[in-house]
């Protein structure tokens, strides 16, 4: 995201992408860690989260926050973050774990599991949100990151593509529920189609009981 701030002296000027990570490179801290994730919400499918260390100075024209990107551009940006960037890892939360540790512990198990994933290790975490508790090393929490820090918007871009990717794939074992185009979220279709067709095992058992008794 690209927006303008005034110069010393009063003049407009570009907004850099790196300004979160610049402020910090320029404190000494060398390897910065945004990390976000996707799939919160889904009646369907596991939690899935990005770490993403960018290369010193190195924008990924174009990143944004993933919710405002069509998903061929998504797509697009995902190479070309996977290419550029240091380092990219993914952890994720199974439906099983979800169920079994509530959704908020299961998101911070999938972040976990993408920062200890990472081949480098990092001097300074960001994430997208509130503080997360749990995570087990210091990190900087910043509302609205995905669309503010330039490693956060990656974060989101990759995981955004995976999971995806990934819910298109059960889809097609799994057919009526529209999983390639909802990606498991709780659309009136999908919900129809639980009614009609009986929940799978990758749907999220108390997800699906909240869904109903609010339905009632």
């Amino acid at each position: 995201m690209t927006g303008v701030l005034p110069d010393p002296a009063g003049n407009a000027r570009p907004r850099s992408p790196l300004e979160y990570e610049q402020g910090l490179w320029g404190r000494g801290v060398s390897v910065i860690a945004g990390v976000d994730e996707v799939g919160r919400g889904p009646l369907a499918g596991p939690v899935l989260a990005c770490a993403v260390v960018l290369r010193r100075g190195g924008v990924i024209e174009g990143a944004a926050d993933s919710k405002v990107l069509s998903r061929p551009r998504r797509r697009v940006l995902a190479e070309a973050i996977r290419t550029e960037a240091a380092a990219v890892a993914l952890g994720a939360a199974s439906v099983r774990e979800i169920d079994r540790l509530n959704i908020l512990r299961a998101t911070t198990l999938a972040m976990r599991r993408a920062l200890d994933r990472l081949p480098v290790r990092p001097d300074h975490v960001v994430v997208d949100g509130l503080p997360v508790r749990g995570l087990g090393r210091e990190h900087e929490a910043v509302v609205g990151g995905d669309g503010i820090v330039h490693s956060i918007s990656c974060a989101s871009i990759v995981a955004k593509v995976v999971r995806d990717h990934l819910m298109a794939r059960l889809a097609a074992r799994y057919p009526g529920f529209g999983w390639e185009s909802n990606a498991g979220y709780g659309t009136l279709a999908h919900r129809r189609a639980v009614e009609e067709l009986g929940p799978t095992p990758h749907h999220r058992q108390t997800f699906l009981g909240l869904q109903f008794e609010l339905e009632l």
